[in-house]
């Protein structure tokens, strides 16, 4: 009896023991499906982070952005392609007028314009982004700064009626106007050098970013950028889309293709001091001291913080930097760049 006890225990604890062996296995081989499971869900979101773009920009890109001269006198609206450029900056001229230079980069935007003139210190912001510079005649201090830097150029001057065209249906010389396929067409004609030397200006963020919780943010639902007397720019911000309505001269930027409104993701605006050129001030020709250290504000989904800006020299890019002294990250989406006079302040609502 005794024996056949020690029998029946001993087969218990061997059944006993297969068994836990046996759910021991399925579980670990259950927790390895697991690791591997959780590891091709790693893997497979690593690869969809890798396979994001930015919309706005392919920061893999090698190509050489256009920088353009666009009018932006009243007379000149409606303006032609600005919602294509990824980079617009707004700068005073003469009379107290500003122009627009907007940098376009792998697009293939059919029709751009009006074009007008070159300005010296708007080629510092062509060199800054490695941009071919593309302008209708100029002034004397940009035809010699054009010579000095070895700006690759394309002046309308030189292929009006060809790279460059007029709309006869509308006054000179608010008619004047390119595109993507005739610009590429003269750069290679050109041999201008294709592939850029600069990495992107700014840093840009594929998943959307607030400024609600940065330091020293404010409510920006409207902007209003005074540049004189006679002009100011004014963007409204729209919840529901996510960017900024522009105006100029109190009336709506519109395309005059599309028939809509430009709109702005992100907003930059900086103080430089502008004054009459020294050297040639007919006409009211003004410069600017771009070069050194500055003060302005980051704009974007309804919010703004203030930033500095450094730009070291002319051909140098402009760093913009928060109050936590870090570089600023913008929103996935086109960026206008507000080079407001010091003697104007920038407002919010």
């Amino acid at each position: 009896m005794k024996k056949r006890n020690i029998i029946l225990i001993i087969l218990v604890s061997i059944i006993v023991l297969g068994l836990s062996t046996y759910f021991t296995i399925i579980l670990i081989n259950n927790n390895k499906n697991n690791v591997e499971e959780q590891e091709k869900i790693v893997e497979e979101e690593e690869e969809e982070e890798k396979e994001k773009k930015l919309a706005i920009i392919d920061i893999d890109s090698k190509s050489r952005p256009y920088a353009i001269m666009i009018d932006n006198i009243k007379s000149a609206f409606p303006q032609a392609g600005l919602q294509d450029a990824y980079l617009i900056y707004e700068i005073i001229v003469e009379g107290g007028q500003t122009r627009l230079l907007a940098l376009f980069k792998d697009v293939e935007t059919s029709l751009i314009g009006p074009v007008r003139s070159a300005r010296h210190y708007f080629i510092d912001y062509a060199m800054e982004n490695d941009a071919y510079y593309i302008h209708h005649g100029y002034s004397p201090q940009a035809q010699r700064d054009l010579n000095l830097f070895k700006i690759n150029n394309i002046n309308g001057l030189l292929y009006d009626g060809t790279t460059l065209w007029r709309d006869t249906k509308i006054s000179a010389p608010h008619n004047l106007f390119t595109s993507i396929k005739k610009l590429d067409g003269r750069v290679s004609l050109l041999k201008y050098r294709t592939e850029t030397t600069k990495t992107s200006l700014l840093d840009y963020s594929i998943d959307e970013i607030s400024l609600k919780d940065e330091k020293g943010s404010k409510k920006a639902i409207e902007v209003t950028i005074p540049y004189s007397n006679i002009h100011t720019t004014k963007y409204v911000y729209d919840s529901d889309l996510k960017v900024y309505k522009r105006y100029s001269y109190n009336v709506q930027n519109v395309d005059k293709v599309t028939k809509e409104q430009y709109t702005a993701k992100n907003i930059i605006v900086i103080n430089v001091k502008n004054y009459p050129d020294p050297y040639n001030s007919d006409y009211g020709r003004q410069t600017i001291d771009n070069v050194g250290n500055g003060k302005g504000y980051f704009i974007t989904n309804g919010y703004a913080i203030p930033i500095t800006y450094s730009k070291t020299s002319r051909d140098s890019q402009t760093i913009y930097k928060n109050l936590d002294g870090e570089e600023i990250i913008v929103n996935d989406g086109n960026t206008y760049i507000q080079i407001q006079p010091t003697t104007r302040t920038t407002t919010f609502k």
